[in-house]
């Protein structure tokens, strides 16, 4: 995978967009003021878990005794659910209702930036491929990066496309997630069973 591919990956998987009315309902009872102060903390929160695991996965990994292999499948499996609910999402949002008053780390750094999809994500570059942890590092800053500035314009951005145009781009996210996930389902399963995949594939 290149570092562009890693960067769009994870970007996709944090999925911004379709957190903008998350955290919005979210910060709902939070003072005007308060709320971009409490989204930079809980972005910033988010970054040090992500990178938490890019520095501790393989040992995290070696701990529980998880393979690559079964890595790969029950992370396509956890991005396909996620690209589902994307596309048909629930009443109560992606990852469920929120808490009320002033959110700390839950819901909006976990799970909503940095949650299951991505944190396995995180682990599986770095399991793959661990030399090349400065350029899954770098990944990492720019998918966040792209996150923050979202986020932190959630405001305007929901005043410009209106949330008829953030519901599209939501379902037009999960659509293109789906495949990303089928395919690392699919590459774990030929790595699992050393099933060697069609020429040209």
């Amino acid at each position: 995978m290149t570092i562009l591919s890693a960067i769009f990956l994870l970007f996709l998987v944090m999925d911004p967009l379709g957190n903008i009315p998350l955290f919005l309902v979210a910060l709902r009872d939070v003072n005007p003021r308060r709320r971009r102060v409490v989204v930079a903390r809980e972005l910033c929160i988010a970054l040090v878990i992500m990178l938490g695991f890019l520095a501790g996965g393989r040992e995290v990994m070696r701990l529980l005794q998880i393979s690559q292999d079964s890595l790969s499948i029950g992370g396509g499996l956890i991005l396909f659910l996620i690209a589902v609910r994307m596309i048909f999402p629930p009443e109560e949002g992606i990852f469920g209702p929120t808490l009320e008053g002033e959110p700390f780390i839950v819901p909006l750094a976990v799970p909503l930036v940095a949650g299951p999809s991505s944190l396995v994500t995180i682990m599986l570059l770095v399991s793959r491929e661990p030399d090349r942890w400065p350029g899954w590092l770098l990944a990492i800053l720019c998918a966040w990066l792209a996150s923050a500035v979202i986020l932190l314009s959630s405001g305007w951005l929901t005043r410009l496309i209106k949330a008829r145009g953030l519901i599209a781009l939501e379902r037009l996210m999960g659509l293109i997630l789906t495949a990303v996930a089928v395919e690392m389902f699919l590459n774990g399963v030929r790595e699992a069973f050393a099933v060697v995949p069609p020429a040209g594939a």
